[in-house]
C-alpha cells in the first residue's frame, strides 16, 4: 500500500491544528487534546465545559461537509480495514490514551511546546509505537 505525498494539504493542517490549539489556550486556558475533549464531553463534570467541547466536537464532524461546500468534492477517503478493525483499534488508542494521560494531540501539539517531560516521554514513545505497528503490519502479517 502506497501513502500519497500531500505536503501543502498537511502543511496547511498543522498549521491550523497549532492555531486552534494557541486560540483555546489563550481564550480558555485548556490544552488542546482530541480524546480528553472528547472524553470531557460524553462524561462532563462542569456544565461552562460543555459548550465548547461540544463546538469543538462538532466543527470536527462537520468539517468534511465544509470541504465539500468549498470545493464541490468530499474528501478522499480509503480505509483498507473493516469496521470491526477500526471499532478495535479506537478502543485502543483510547485506552492508550487514558494510560498516557493524553493523546497524541494533547501530547505532541501542546505538552511538547509547552516542554512538558511527560510529552518529551510520550510523543517518541507514539512514534516509535506507529513505526514497529506499521512495519509489523506490513511486511510480516502482510496486510
Amino acid at each position: 500500500m502506497e501513502t500519497a505525498f500531500t505536503p501543502f494539504a498537511s502543511f496547511g493542517g498543522g498549521l491550523l491544528i497549532g492555531l486552534a490549539a494557541v486560540l483555546l489556550m489563550l481564550g480558555l486556558g485548556r490544552i488542546f487534546g482530541a480524546t480528553g475533549i472528547l472524553s470531557g464531553l460524553i462524561f462532563p463534570e462542569r456544565c461552562p465545559e460543555f459548550a465548547w467541547r461540544a463546538t469543538l466536537v462538532l466543527g470536527m464532524v462537520m468539517a468534511p461537509g465544509l470541504i465539500f461546500l468549498a470545493t464541490g468534492a468530499w474528501p478522499a477517503l480509503d480505509v483498507p480495514v473493516s469496521p470491526l478493525i477500526i471499532a478495535i483499534g479506537g478502543v485502543i488508542v483510547g485506552l492508550g490514551a487514558s494510560f498516557g494521560s493524553g493523546c497524541t494531540s494533547g501530547h505532541g501539539v501542546c505538552g511538547l511546546s509547552r516542554l512538558s517531560l511527560r510529552s518529551l516521554v510520550a510523543v517518541p514513545t507514539f512514534m516509535a509505537t506507529a513505526a514497529i505497528t506499521v512495519f509489523v503490519i506490513r511486511h510480516v502479517i502482510g496486510a
